[in-house]
């Protein structure tokens, strides 16, 4: 008992060593625990970059492609409307063609009656004439 008396401060030393080994075994672990997330994080962050990238350069190409589709779509077009305009000028010139395209002074005369059914201003919508009168159709009863 007196030599365990004696040794009791070198237990405790070799106590406290394998205590702190154990927290520096632990600390080590942590470490290398959030080393390997933080590369997964990065990896995961740059795959999503690169998918936006490819999204992005992906659209770029599909509106330019639109684009141009687009264009030779009305450059197909135009020679179609020009043609058609010619068609409608030359059909005007015939005698079929004067008797069912409106002159110009019948289609000043439709702008005029258009002006003249429009003419009044618009009526106030505000403190009517009174409830509007039931029709006994509408009444389900």
């Amino acid at each position: 008992m007196a030599r365990l008396a004696r040794l009791w401060p070198f237990v405790v030393i070799a106590v406290l060593g394998l205590w702190i080994a154990r927290l520096d075994y632990l600390r080590a672990d942590y470490r290398l625990t959030l080393t390997n997330e933080r590369a997964a994080w990065s990896e995961s962050l740059a795959a999503a970059d690169r998918a936006r990238l490819n999204a992005q350069a992906g659209y770029s190409d599909r509106l330019a492609s639109a684009a141009q589709g687009y264009a030779a779509d009305l450059a197909k077009r135009q020679p179609i409307i020009l043609r058609s305009r010619d068609t409608v000028t030359r059909y005007e010139q015939t005698d079929a063609g004067r008797a069912l395209c409106l002159a110009a002074d019948r289609v000043r005369g439709a702008a005029a009656d258009r002006d003249a059914l429009f003419a009044e201003p618009p009526r106030s919508t505000e403190g009517g004439g009174g409830p509007v009168p039931s029709i006994s159709a509408d009444h389900p009863g």
